[in-house]
């Protein structure tokens, strides 16, 4: 394309807009995955799963988000109301503009799907009018005004004609500039139109009822998605303009905050506060969140695909310590999920149970051999008799028909593990201090690690338990009943009736009269003293008072069946809370790569950007840049030259030493050998190219100008990675 200008210049022209190719996740799988033979059949099982999780993670954020959505809408709906009514208190109230503070947490990402769910909601049952709107595209009063206006109005500016977008949108922003007011007069007459159209009847019939006229006067709402990121002067400016308008429109903000209600007032003075009837909505905590997440989701046995422990400890830490986002943490077990199926061949065996039954006859002879390199199927193999060894390495029917019952045995650990687990959870989190843990997670990761009856701390537990009221331990078997009741399985089904009659003993020592009521005196205070201890070494102490007062005197009949019953759970935790890696094939769904999950999500930019630098093939892909010595070639790009040379200076690099040294280095590129004329010589495009390549190395950080020598940088990092 031709140009013509008075000086030199340099001209953008920008390239026809052409639809990027991604890589979906069945390009992933066909490209370079691991065992491929059945790659097609694990990227469709990877598939359902990644469905399944995400179709049961939507159904959680609309349960959980329910209860404040429901409030929110029920607002909307009273304060719409609340204009039509003539009493005093109305009239004050509608003189103030409604404003919903909704308080949803620091867990940022997690807002997207609220605000979603919120902006449908309102436009289905309250009002077509509904304005989204965030602070990076809301930087002015003109930006702000313009962005609601569009959003309620529809007068969406065309992207195709760029000329007429362009003067539209000058005209606009002038028109706003000049009286902003006079946009939100435009917006009143268009919304006088509307709603003139929807209250038109036929001639000659009545006026409808005011329950009609709510719905035919629909409120205005605008949603500040990230109230504490906006602009505190543009916030001001917008809330004082359309307090103006507050008797011709029904105007109703929502403010989405992250951190706490005080936030308002620090932004908005008095004098604009005073214009809001605010109301204070609060959602669930991200870590409540979680919890709901991690029993629903991942401790169940609906879901074959598994977390070991290092995973689960990566994906809680990102959690804990980065951002509280219940999505993110998501992405991370899918993110597991898809790794799992792409780099181990027998993940074609994580499925249902008779979906994995029919793979394992359609194994082939590598599989198979992979099956035999297992850690746990060769320590299964060391157990059995020399004769089944032989047929089990040589015999590949015979390999599979074992399989079968592995792969039976390894989904009735799972179907018997997670109940039991919230049985014993339910028992600890009673227990003054939690020994083992007030989140049901926290458990888990003991019993994942190792022998849960091993730990000194389940052993305190169970010392506790043996010191429970009668009332309190029969309301805390009672619950694990209700957990025990529904599962079918038939280990569960026999546990439920045990403990079914166990708690008919413990009801029949009421009416056998064999209990004191200075016997349950005598052993409830201990408990409710321990409840109040909070010094460590005051618990032992009563601990061990306790203990030594119960060796002293007879056991009654209900200390009896309390230790029968505590040892019966004891059984029952030894039995079904071993840890996975003693199950046999539980690598097929197990996924235990800790170090590539926190490579992907917990990035170091830092890291990334150092081994881009000194090693651009591994990036670029390109032979040439290929060295074997660790340093840089000379044909790599220029910041990766000058990037090579700043790290052989100290802490000041003086500017004319390294251009002279990148021009040898480019001037070798070329073809120049030291012989010839040009060699290191510095030319304009050479010196270009230097600046370059010095301004994006302080662009990432690593040098800055110094005032300690004019011709000179400072550098700013040190060591490699």
């Amino acid at each position: 394309m031709a140009t013509s200008s008075v000086s030199k210049g340099c001209f953008v022209f920008k390239p026809s807009a052409k639809k990027k190719k991604t890589l979906s996740l069945e390009d992933y799988f066909s490209d370079g995955c691991e065992g491929a033979e059945n790659s097609e059949v694990r990227f469709k099982l990877c598939q359902d799963l990644w469905d399944k999780i995400k179709t049961e993670t939507e159904i959680l954020q609309d349960e959980l988000n329910r209860n404040i959505l429901d409030s929110l809408l029920d607002f909307t709906k009273k304060c719409s109301s609340a204009r039509q009514h003539s009493d005093w208190a109305s009239q004050m109230r509608a003189s103030e503009i409604p404003t919903a503070a909704l308080v949803l947490g620091v867990n940022v990402p997690d807002h997207d799907m609220t605000f979603q769910s919120l902006f449908e909601l309102l436009q289905q049952s309250v009002t077509p009018h509904v304005a989204s709107v965030q602070a990076k595209e809301c930087g002015a009063l003109k930006h702000l005004m313009k962005r609601v206006l569009e959003r309620l109005m529809g007068a969406v500016v065309s992207v195709d004609d760029e000329e007429q977008a362009e003067e539209t949108a000058e005209q606009t922003i002038a028109q706003l500039h000049k009286s902003a007011h006079c946009s939100l007069s435009t917006l009143c007459d268009w919304y006088s139109t509307r709603t003139r159209k929807s209250s038109t009847g036929t001639p000659g019939k009545k006026r409808s009822s005011p329950a009609k006229d709510d719905q035919q006067e629909p409120p205005i709402v605008v949603i500040f998605k990230d109230f504490e990121a906006f602009n505190a002067s543009v916030l001001q400016d917008f809330i004082l303009i359309c307090s103006r308008y507050v008797d011709r429109l029904p105007l109703l903000f929502i403010f989405g905050i992250a951190t706490s209600p005080s936030t308002i007032q620090h932004m908005l003075p008095h004098s604009v506060s005073s214009l809001l009837c605010i109301e204070l909505f609060q959602s669930l905590s991200c870590t409540q969140h979680l919890a709901t997440v991690i029993d629903k989701l991942i401790l169940t046995p609906w879901l074959p695909f598994k977390l070991n422990s290092k995973v689960m400890l990566v994906l809680l830490s990102i959690f804990l310590y980065h951002d509280f986002s219940v999505r993110n943490f998501i992405k991370g077990v899918q993110l597991a999920l898809i790794e799992h199926f792409h780099t181990q061949p027998l993940s074609v065996l994580c499925c249902n149970k008779e979906e994995s039954l029919l793979n394992v006859m359609q194994l082939n002879h590598h599989n198979l051999e992979r099956i035999r390199q297992l850690a746990s199927f060769k320590g299964y193999l060391e157990k059995q008799e020399p004769k089944e060894q032989a047929k089990l390495l040589q015999d590949n029917t015979h390999l599979k028909d074992v399989c079968q019952r592995l792969i039976k045995d390894l989904h009735k650990y799972h179907k018997n593990y997670y109940p039991i687990l919230r049985c014993l959870h339910t028992l600890t989190s009673a227990l003054p201090r939690y020994p083992l843990g007030k989140q049901i997670r926290e458990l888990h990761l003991i019993c994942l690690e190792k022998d849960v009856w091993e730990n000194e701390d389940y052993q305190s537990a169970m010392k506790l338990l043996k010191m429970l009221a009668k009332d309190e331990l029969v309301t805390l078997l009672q619950r694990c009943a209700d957990i025990l009741q529904p599962i079918k399985s038939k280990k569960m089904k026999k546990a439920h009736v045990q403990l079914e009659e166990l708690l008919t003993k413990f009801k029949q020592l009421d009416t056998a009269g064999e209990t004191a009521q200075s016997e349950g005196e005598s052993i409830i205070s201990p408990v409710k003293t321990l409840q109040k201890k909070t010094d460590l070494f005051q618990l032992q102490k009563t601990l061990l008072e306790m203990n030594e007062s119960r060796r002293a005197k007879k056991l009654s009949p209900f200390e009896v069946l309390r230790n029968e019953t505590l040892e019966w759970i004891d059984s029952l935790v030894r039995n079904h809370l071993s840890p996975p890696e003693s199950q046999t094939l539980n690598e097929v769904c197990y996924y235990s790569s800790s170090a590539t999950v926190r490579r992907h999500l917990n990035a170091t930019p830092r890291m990334s950007i150092q081994a881009a630098l000194s090693s651009p093939y591994y990036y670029l892909q390109n032979e040439n840049l290929k060295t074997e010595d660790g340093s840089v070639s000379n044909a790599a790009p220029d910041i990766c030259i000058a990037y090579k040379l700043h790290l052989e200076c100290g802490r000041l690099i003086n500017l004319f030493d390294w251009l002279e040294a990148y021009a040898t280095v480019v001037s070798a590129a070329e073809g120049n050998g030291p012989e010839s004329e040009n060699f290191g010589k510095v030319d304009e495009v050479k010196h270009a190219r230097f600046i370059q390549a010095v301004s994006e190395l302080e662009f990432l950080g690593f040098i800055k100008s110094t005032k300690q020598k004019t011709d000179h940088v400072a550098r700013l990092t040190w060591g490699g990675c």
